[in-house]
């Protein structure tokens, strides 16, 4: 490159990349856009419904509508169809899976830089580590057996002989002191709580090097192709919407969460608020110095190889395929995180 154009080179770059996380002028028009979760709306999902309510989409030039799952829907293959534009997957075995399957989508962020996967216990049991849990009964869903309990036999020696099949009801839990029941970290132990009168013992997996990421936000091939802007604008509002969630006045968010869900309360709302925060589901590793939605090759990598060695997936995909850092990394929302 001639030197006499470098400086107007570097400014036309940084040009670039201040639009690319930047709001859109106010005279445009908002782009349509429809962004599909994968359950009921819940606190889990919160940073969307904030971009909603608090105006940060549209301060980006989208008018964003969300759209709900639930036991009888999938989003994921109207995102397929091309009738929403976004998803948010349930985690990198997703993503995983997309390729092998030769799925045309893409993750290009990770709201959960932890999987919120645990292994609730009784307090009889004194289970503090992921070996305490050996000897215990483990309820498991099929799901459950097909992934994490993989990567506990590879990894950890467990045993299928301890496992009994979980159907999402923990009265077989509550009737086996010496058991464990899987469970999310933002809502299970709170049912328990609840039902049962105690606080269950609390083994997150991600702290034991299940460091596969979660609640990620895909699209199609095709959209950041044609719509690269339009899907930069969605994943840097949407990181200010998860901040904003998090650490500012998510009440207008909450109300919509409650609308669209009756079942959801205020208090297991604040109570898988307080998880989040606690846990560093959201806001922790990579998130703490690029912001949150944060990625990086290396963790791809490490969990792959480790899905690899668990026989979860074939050694013969190629993983690189199912995610870009395009979108994210930027240190979007970074000035939002309180500084105490």
């Amino acid at each position: 490159m001639n030197p006499a154009l470098l400086p107007r080179a570097l400014t036309a770059l940084l040009a670039a990349t201040v639009m690319a996380i930047s709001p859109v002028r106010a005279e445009s028009a908002p782009d349509k856009v429809s962004f599909g979760t994968n359950w009921v709306a819940e606190a889990e999902h919160g940073g969307f419904f904030q971009a909603v309510a608090d105006g940060t989409y549209a301060k980006y030039g989208l008018d964003v509508t969300i759209v709900s799952g639930g036991p009888n829907d999938n989003n994921r293959m109207l995102l397929i169809a091309g009738k929403l534009d976004f998803f948010m997957a349930a985690n990198t075995l997703m993503s995983f899976d997309a390729v092998a399957n030769n799925v045309p989508v893409v993750t290009i962020a990770a709201i959960f830089q932890k999987d919120p996967q645990v292994l609730l216990t009784h307090p009889e049991t004194k289970a503090t580590r992921i070996e305490d849990l050996k000897p215990l009964t483990l309820f498991v869903s099929k799901e459950g057996i097909s992934s994490y309990f993989q990567w506990l036999k590879s990894e950890y020696g467990f045993s299928e002989d301890k496992v009994r099949p979980y159907t999402f009801n923990p009265q077989p839990f509550l009737a086996n002191k010496q058991s464990a029941m899987q469970g999310y970290v933002t809502s299970e132990p709170y049912a328990i709580e609840k039902s049962a009168g105690f606080k269950p013992g609390i083994v997150l997996l991600a702290d034991y090097g299940f460091n596969g990421y979660s609640t990620l936000i895909e699209t199609r091939r095709d959209l950041i192709d044609k719509k690269p802007d339009l899907v930069q604008r969605f994943v840097s509002a949407s990181m200010i919407g998860w901040y904003n969630y998090l650490y500012g006045d998510n009440a207008a968010a909450n109300a919509m969460i409650k609308k669209l869900n009756p079942e959801m309360t205020d208090e297991l709302i604040a109570y898988s608020i307080a998880r989040m925060k606690e846990y560093g589901i959201v806001d922790s590793g990579d998130a703490l110095r690029d912001g949150v939605g944060a990625m990086t090759d290396a963790r791809m990598a490490s969990f792959f190889d480790k899905m690899v060695r668990a026989h979860v997936i074939r050694s013969d995909i190629d993983y690189r395929k199912s995610y870009t850092l395009r979108f994210i990394n930027k240190g979007v929302g970074l000035d939002l995180r309180p500084k105490n």
